[in-house]
């Protein structure tokens, strides 16, 4: 049986919602990103797994602090000093900018140490677990650097590139597959955008019209026993009801209110035997994030409506963000100050944001074109109006005599 932790999306760095700790210094969203990764580190070490496989994105950007290089080094060394070896695929977070410089994670690739293996560039290897050989096809995040763009290409568009580039992928994972033993359990992991994916929180607001695309089938293919991939913040298996299955394992910790009713964690995949992999998702401790949705009752107090809907919760350690709806028609008068003070027992207090409903205004008059006499304007308008319209004749009627008078002061 070998038995291997799927993990992804680390994003060391993600900030938001926080404040250092006074004791350590240490941010305390690093640290609620850093306790779901030793959790998912325990684990592994705990059950004594043959390898542990990170599908990308250690780092929320390029440009890690030192802080946050230090502690990912220290996780990853416990598993070195277990004897588990780590496969690491480049994710689109981990790729610098500018061509030619080094990535996050080149540092695991240049250390003399036997275990690290960093897929910065597609790869093809077999490792000797402790039971038994595992094949293992590393797809990084794709760049235009990463697959051959000839002098033909340089007149395309960003969607045509894109579509070159899923294509160049697609070949590169066929064309190692094919070279595969069909006898021994193999594994693609890679971070990459698939085409059923679905996105979660910040990612339904960033723009993938230019993520390379692939396919589940152009993945889902002999001879791999399981696909574990990073990108996508969601745990979800694309290939449902297929073999092999197709699994995001998904962030380790949530990222924003998007991601709040979703479960955090990592995956355990085993393999018995050729052709027989199976996987199950490991729900990791993480950090709560509540959003109180307030609707504003005509003739209370909004401040008090408020307050009373947070201390109906519990929001210690629980990140927070209040939405309130002011009636139609009302101002919004919530005390904000107030609303402060009663969420103090929160980690933090992400935000308090107010729904305003806004009257619909009437439908503007369409008045006939240039050169209209006056009949057919008053025709127009008062056909405009509901209460009018049983009585428009007498009204036009009225409106002529009226308007004929005037003329002949």
């Amino acid at each position: 049986m070998i038995r291997i932790v799927h993990t992804a999306d680390i994003h060391f760095g993600m900030e938001n919602y926080g404040k250092p700790d006074p004791k350590t210094g240490i941010h305390s969203r690093l640290a609620d990103f850093h306790r779901a990764l030793s959790n998912c580190v325990d684990f592994a070490i705990k059950e004594k797994v043959d390898l542990f496989l990170f599908a990308g994105d250690a780092y929320r950007t390029a440009h890690p602090s030192q802080t946050q290089q230090k502690l990912l080094v220290q996780l990853f060394m416990r598993l070195y000093r277990a004897g588990i070896p780590v496969v690491i695929i480049v994710g689109n977070h981990d790729q610098p900018i500018s061509f030619g410089k080094a990535h996050t994670l080149d540092i695991f690739g240049e250390l003399p140490l036997d275990g690290f293996h960093v897929a910065a560039k597609p790869t093809s290897l077999c490792i000797p677990t402790k039971n038994g050989p595992l094949q293992i096809v590393g797809i990084p995040w794709p760049t235009r650097s990463s697959i051959s763009i000839a002098n033909k290409h340089l007149t395309y568009s960003a969607n045509e590139i894109s579509a070159h580039v899923s294509q160049g992928v697609a070949q590169i994972i066929a064309s190692m597959a094919a070279k595969l033993n069909p006898d021994i359990p193999a594994i693609l992991a890679g971070h990459l955008t698939v085409s059923t994916g679905k996105f979660s929180g910040s990612e339904k607001r960033a723009i993938y019209g230019t993520d390379p695309l692939l396919m589940p089938s152009q993945l889902a293919i002999k001879p791999f026993d399981y696909v574990a991939l990073g990108h996508l913040h969601r745990y979800q298996n694309v290939n449902p009801g297929g073999y092999p299955a197709v699994v995001y394992s998904g962030s380790i910790e949530r990222i924003d209110f998007g991601e709040r009713k979703e479960k955090k964690g990592f995956c355990l995949i085993s393999i018995p035997e050729k052709n027989k992999a199976s996987h199950k998702f490991i729900p990791v401790p993480t950090r709560p994030f509540v959003q109180l949705e307030v609707h504003l009752k005509e003739g209370l107090p909004q401040t008090e409506q408020v307050i009373k809907e947070v201390q109906m919760h519990s929001l210690k350690d629980v990140i927070v963000k209040i939405v309130y709806h002011v009636p139609p028609g009302k101002s919004d008068a919530v005390n904000l100050k107030q609303v402060q003070q009663a969420c103090a027992g929160a980690s933090h207090l992400a935000a308090i944001v107010p729904i305003r409903s806004h009257e619909t205004r009437p439908r503007r008059i369409g008045l006939p074109k240039a050169r209209a006499n006056l009949s057919e304007l008053l025709d127009t308008y008062f056909e405009s109006k509901q209460e009018s319209k049983t009585k428009k004749n007498r009204l036009i009627k009225k409106s002529l005599e009226l308007a004929q008078q005037c003329s002949e002061l």
